[in-house]
């Protein structure tokens, strides 16, 4: 049985302020919640689920301290973000993220410049661990790491990657960057560009790259279209995607 008062809370949490107020966060999900179970136990602070879920998954809950409440379907959807929740919702508390030395001289990965949109962000965060790169970066302004969409994109990829939030200008100077990559229209074809490791900047959804970020890329990319059929660009996350494979494929082969 779940009390009013609980509801009220943990719908609060759908909220990034009283997310930040309280370090806590909610992952959703049979998959999202069993993985956290499985690899990081010690971060959840209260587990929601039905019956069944309980019941078949009750010696691994106990031997790993989780407090679990049990809650009827009706009361699932009371706290769940999701249309058709299903069986578990936990609370968890924020990482403890550490400094980042990342080396760049060796490595790829992401600079998020404003990416808004959660699906997006939670995307780029499951395809950056596909290639096996375990931290990216991103501004301030861009997608709340801990937003419920985020989580729910990233398909569990959210534990085996660091976000860092930090301004492309600070990231620079403080880290060794070479090579910074930006996704543009009016670029280098990027199946003809020799790729290095270094930077590559995904743009906001609508806006691109922000201008002031514009200067400090040494490399401007573009993903050829096979025609100019009216489309003018490409989902942040496809982009992303047809990207970090062409990078793949030609650093690490």
């Amino acid at each position: 049985m779940i009390s009013k008062n609980q509801i009220s809370f943990i719908q609060s949490l759908h909220l990034k302020k009283y997310r930040d107020k309280h370090q806590l966060f909610i992952a959703e999900g049979i998959k999202t919640v069993m993985e956290l179970v499985n690899a990081m136990p010690q971060v959840i602070n209260e587990l929601y689920a039905e019956n069944d879920f309980i019941s078949s998954n009750h010696i691994l809950l106990k031997n790993n301290n989780i407090k679990t409440i049990e809650i009827n379907e009706t009361e699932l959807k009371k706290i769940s973000l999701q249309s058709t929740p299903n069986k578990v919702l936990a609370i968890c508390n924020f990482f403890n993220n550490k400094p980042v030395n990342f080396n760049f001289d060796a490595n790829f990965t992401f600079y998020l410049d404003d990416v808004r949109d959660p699906g997006n962000f939670g995307t780029i965060i499951r395809l950056a661990n596909w290639y096996g790169i375990n931290t990216i970066f991103c501004s301030p302004n861009s997608c709340d790491f801990y937003n419920p969409k985020v989580i729910q994109a990233s398909m569990g990829a959210f534990l085996r990657v660091n976000c860092n939030y930090i301004n492309l200008s600070e990231l620079l100077q403080t880290q060794n960057v070479k090579n910074v990559y930006g996704c543009l229209l009016n670029g280098n074809n990027l199946y003809k560009q020799q790729l290095k490791p270094g930077l590559i900047i995904i743009g906001n959804e609508a806006n691109g790259i922000h201008q002031n970020n514009l200067n400090k890329i040494t490399c401007p990319l573009t993903i050829p279209a096979a025609v100019n059929n009216g489309t003018e660009s490409l989902n942040a996350a496809i982009a992303a995607s047809i990207v970090i494979s062409e990078f793949y494929r030609q650093i690490t082969n």
